[in-house]
This record gives structure tokens, C-alpha cells and sequence, in this order.
């Protein structure tokens, strides 16, 4: 039997859970679906993500850190990308390479996390303004990025990604391994 003090209990519970899931739902933590393959191979199409809304409020991006943002040619679009200039930096893309002018000196962008063999296409010399970003997907071949439509302003970039907790490649990579070993 349901009684009164037990509604009253999970009223509360249910209004506690509110007070402290949307404040970090809206304000710090945003959920993100990854579309289509310009990430891969470090984010797939379909790749459930959180992405961190109250970082870059307290510091600037970094190089390498994958972001989320606003699509300058459709702001209602959400776009993932990792970030390779940084503002007032003048980067190169050419021979499949990119090169960032330090000192007077270019020197040739160390990118760890792409896969062997990634190029880079196209040619492009840009210097960033200090509130831009270039950005760029991994699949560089496959990927809409800076190099068709410009650097990023600061203010478009809603948070960097800080974890996939659900793959569904994956997952389903894992369904296909457990249904052929029952064979």
C-alpha cells in the first residue's frame, strides 16, 4: 500500500534529483551525437559524447583538444573538430603537411593521433585573429573543416569533448564478436 509519507519521499527524491541534474545538465555538461566519419578514426558517426561547457570559461583551448561548436556558415549546427591554430598564428597547409610560424621559423605540426599515412589536402597560408581557431576533422579527406570555410571565432565554441561513454561502433563491433563466437 502506498502511503502518504512514501509520495512525500519520492516527491522530494524526485525534485532533489532535478536541483542537482539540470544545473549540471545546462550549465556544465552537454550530451553530444557524433555525425558522420570526419573525426574517424578517433570519433565515429553515431559515437555518443560529453562534452565540457565551463572549461574554456576559466582558460583558452588548447592545440589537439577536440571541441564542439557552432558551424559559422549555420550557426544551428552543431560541428565536432579538433583545434590546430590557435589565435594570432599563422598556419600553412601544403605538400599534405601543416606548419605554424613560430619565431619567424615554420616548423611542421607533430599530429600523434591521426593514423599513419593521414594527409593533409590543400593549400592554404592563414594568420588567425585573437579571438579565431582553426580547426580541422581527422579524416582530413573527408572532412568540412577550416580549410573550406575559415577559422572559428571563440565565442561559437560551446566546450571541448572529455568522454565517450558509449561507442556504437563499438558496440556493435562487440554484438558481432559475441554472436559468431556462440557459432
Amino acid at each position: 500500500m502506498i502511503t502518504k509519507k512514501f509520495i512525500i519521499e519520492a516527491i522530494f527524491l524526485f525534485l532533489l534529483a532535478l536541483v542537482v541534474v539540470l544545473p549540471i545538465r545546462f550549465f556544465i555538461f552537454q550530451p553530444f551525437f557524433v555525425k558522420y566519419s570526419s573525426m574517424e578514426p578517433t570519433y565515429h558517426n553515431g559515437d555518443y559524447l560529453i562534452v565540457d561547457e565551463l572549461t574554456y570559461k576559466f582558460r583558452e583551448p588548447k592545440r589537439e583538444e577536440v571541441v564542439v561548436f557552432h558551424y559559422p556558415l549555420n550557426p544551428k549546427e552543431l560541428f565536432i573538430k579538433r583545434i590546430i591554430g590557435l589565435p594570432g598564428e599563422t598556419l600553412f597547409v601544403k605538400d599534405n603537411k601543416i606548419s605554424i610560424r613560430y619565431d619567424y621559423e615554420d616548423k611542421v605540426l607533430e599530429e600523434k593521433y591521426l593514423t599513419e599515412g593521414t594527409l593533409t589536402p590543400g593549400k592554404i597560408t592563414i594568420t588567425l585573429k585573437p579571438d579565431e581557431y582553426f580547426v580541422l576533422g581527422d579524416n582530413r579527406e573527408h572532412s568540412s573543416d577550416s580549410r573550406m570555410w575559415g577559422p572559428i571565432k571563440t565565442n561559437s565554441i560551446i566546450g571541448r569533448v572529455v568522454l565517450r561513454p558509449i561507442s556504437l561502433v563499438g558496440l556493435q563491433n562487440f554484438l558481432k564478436q559475441s554472436t559468431s563466437s556462440n557459432k
